[in-house]
């Protein structure tokens, strides 16, 4: 992502404002049809439209491309108040792939790419993607075979790609595979090439999940698809560093939704308590209850305050080792308390708890998504004991 405004230009103002207009659309616009979309495996395409009139689709990308320049913590309201209030990670999944497929195109591609992609992107009228995981690996990103063969002015890709949010309606695709000599192995030999979703040779299926319901998730395949040179993103062999440097964005901004979906387990079980009576008085009114409500609200508060500690960094230009290792060890600590959260509340709510249509339920499910996604636990546990030179 690409942060231009300077922390010290972001108010208090900017940021309430922010999280009133997203608060507004995420109760109005995305939470009551959560079960119906759930139930029907995705969510209408209008959606886009509406999210891009408030400009939620354009933050933090440039004006000339219909966006609005921001900062991390002014980002970072967007992301807990959609989570929070929507309640719906596969809402929050989809409606905002594009976070993850433009970052490479606004920073690699040409600028009749950038022209051609973004702006459609950003006004809602298209849907972008990111495709890195193979069937064959996940984590191991230096490992993928996807390959993309120089033909003249194209590429002949071939392979396939899993677990790929937003697959099944992507227009653009931004697709990490191998360029050069075919035999060529390790990080050195991947490339990032933006695919357009009517290419021929790429089929798509869905894949069914334990939770994000409502949003597609593909497998793809490409089988000799055809690609105009000009989509490469950046320099044959480029790709690792590319990879490497959108992660931790997405890794960001999974750790602020976690915070969301945690505040929003607790907003459920705590109203829960006030009206549930057992043994003649509220749940609330129980010590037990109370205190898994206190252990709630300790971990949301040390997550909250730890988003913003790493988003001031990254906004005044911190962003070196100590920063990544940040990000790694945050997206774990979010998680994590999201997925306490989930769990105290499905056990507040009791029976409750376990029936569809509760939003700790949900969230409940979409944990462990959460914490594999943008890289596993274990995986950030590696990657910043590396950083803090463990």
């Amino acid at each position: 992502m690409t942060a231009t405004t300077d922390a010290s230009s972001v108010s208090d103002e900017d940021r309430t404002a922010l999280t009133d207009t997203v608060t507004r659309f995420a109760r109005t616009e995305i939470a009551p049809h959560v079960d119906a979309w759930d139930a029907a495996g995705e969510f209408p395409r209008s959606l886009y439209l509406r999210a891009a009139d408030l400009g939620l689709l354009g933050l933090s990308y440039p004006e000339q491309y219909g966006g609005t320049p921001a900062s991390y913590l002014l980002r970072l309201p967007l992301w807990r108040a959609l989570s929070r209030h929507g309640a719906s990670g596969g809402v929050l999944a989809s409606l905002l792939s594009h976070n993850i497929g433009l970052p490479p195109v606004l920073a690699h591609g040409s600028d009749a790419v950038r022209a051609e992609v973004i702006p459609p992107v950003l006004a809602g009228e298209q849907i972008a993607a990111l495709a890195i995981t193979e069937p064959g690996g996940g984590s191991d990103v230096a490992q993928l075979k996807t390959t993309a063969r120089r033909e003249g002015d194209e590429y002949i890709v071939n392979g396939e790609k899993v677990f790929i949010t937003s697959g099944m309606r992507a227009d653009w695709i931004t697709v990490a595979l191998r360029t050069g000599d075919a035999g060529s192995k390790g990080s050195g030999g991947i490339s990032m090439l933006l695919i357009p979703g009517h290419s021929a040779g790429l089929s798509r299926s869905k894949l069914d999940k334990m939770g994000w319901l409502c949003s597609d998730t593909a497998h793809l395949r490409f089988d000799n698809a055809r690609v105009p040179a000009r989509y490469l993103l950046g320099e044959e062999g480029a790709g690792f560093r590319i990879i490497m440097a959108n992660f931790n964005g997405e890794r960001f901004g999974l750790a602020a939704s976690a915070l969301g979906f945690a505040e929003a387990c607790y907003d459920e079980a705590l109203a829960w308590a006030r009206q549930r009576k057992t043994f003649g008085a509220a749940l609330v009114e129980h010590q037990v209850i109370r205190h898994k409500l206190v252990d709630m609200q300790m971990r949301i508060q040390s997550t909250a305050a730890w988003c913003e500690s790493v988003a001031a960094q990254a906004d005044a230009s911190r962003t070196g080792p100590e920063w990544v290792a940040q990000v790694c060890m945050l997206k774990n600590h979010a998680t994590q308390t999201m997925q306490f959260c989930a769990d105290q509340a499905v056990q507040i709510l009791g029976g409750m708890g376990f029936m569809r249509g509760t939003v700790s339920e949900r969230i409940y499910r979409e944990v462990k998504v959460m914490m594999i996604g943008g890289g596993a636990e274990e995986i950030m546990k590696d990657l910043a004991a590396r950083q803090l030179g463990i």
